[in-house]
């Protein structure tokens, strides 16, 4: 029991100033308050301007805990070939982070984070003699 003492005293005196840990012979008790994860999702709203506004969304799909719906309209109208550069990397993010990203309409891109998912519709193919019709479906980037 002499090494379990010497290392409690050591550890002690850094833990002591802590009320949420409680050193006792044979274990540490670590108070459940401290390790709650952040439970609330946010949805936030994010317009796609230029490279350094993807950053923020970036940040917001790594965290976590951030629905983002992202008007792509401003660099869709600017520059084509760097939107989708732009999705591009915001894709793989998403797909490194276990989300999900869906356009809806023309200007509109919604990225989840790993705790929840798009509905697309039921997946049913049309009749090959029967012609599409075009809905307001996300659509998979």
């Amino acid at each position: 029991m002499a090494p379990l003492n010497t290392f409690r005293n050591r550890v002690g005196k850094f833990l002591q100033k802590s009320d949420d840990v409680v050193l006792t012979e044979d274990y540490v008790e670590i108070d459940s308050a401290s390790t709650k994860k952040r439970s609330q999702i946010l949805v936030r709203t994010f317009r796609l301007e230029n490279f350094d506004s993807l950053k923020e969304i970036l940040s917001a799909v790594r965290e976590g805990f951030t629905i983002s719906i992202v008007n792509m309209q401003p660099m869709k109208d600017r520059d084509s070939i760097g939107l989708k550069r732009l999705i591009d990397k915001l894709k793989k993010t998403v797909e490194a982070n276990n989300g999900d990203i869906a356009a809806f309409g023309d200007h509109w891109l919604i990225v989840t984070p790993g705790i929840a998912r798009v509905y697309r519709g039921p997946q049913a193919e049309p009749e090959p003699d029967e012609p599409s019709t075009q809905t307001q479906t996300p659509q998979s980037y």
